[in-house]
């Protein structure tokens, strides 16, 4: 018979799938006081050697935490980018010692702002598939997740999910596409 934590954490994740918006298509992985939302990167042409990551990450805790990287099955480098538009020029930029994820706040990592770079991608990454990655958090420790494939140059999650821009001081609807 299964114990009442795991039938709670079990019950716990049947209610974050239904409560997070486009559930179908959004998947919610979570460690300690970090719940990461609807991770998805874009299709790559033949040839590219990057690829973007955009997801939600939210921190439940009293104490902040940092994002401080991660790996991919399909690059073996990966950097947390900020981007901003300086002078109508977009502006990317490793972001030094982690993204800080704030006690009680949730950061979004969506095309135009912080987000994600797989770098020196060993093939194309296809809409029929999924990457499979971890990200590491100073406080969380390794989170497994899966990033849902868009079509090449979407704004948004596949399946109809949308970006959230919650005033991080980004600049937003440039032609960047990575």
């Amino acid at each position: 018979m299964p114990s009442i934590s795991t039938f709670l954490r079990g019950a716990l994740a049947a209610a974050a799938l239904v409560l997070t918006p486009n559930a179908a298509s959004a998947e919610t992985f979570a460690a300690g006081d970090i719940v990461v939302e609807a991770p998805w990167t874009r299709a790559t042409p033949g040839g590219a050697r990057v690829a973007g990551g955009y997801m939600r990450i939210s921190n439940n805790g009293a104490e902040p935490d940092r994002l401080l990287g991660g790996t991919t099955t399909v690059a073996p480098r990966f950097e947390v980018h900020s981007m901003e538009m300086v002078d109508g020029v977009a502006r990317m930029a490793e972001v030094a010692g982690g993204l800080v994820i704030p006690p009680g706040e949730t950061v979004e990592l969506a095309p135009g702002g912080y987000h994600i770079m797989m770098m020196g991608l060993t093939a194309p990454v296809t809409e029929a598939s999924e990457v499979a990655g971890t990200l590491v958090f100073e406080r969380a420790g390794e989170i497994a997740v899966t990033y849902a494939v868009a079509p090449i140059g979407s704004r948004e999650a596949p399946g109809g999910g949308h970006d959230h821009h919650h005033g991080h001081g980004q600049g937003h609807g440039h032609g960047h596409n990575h």
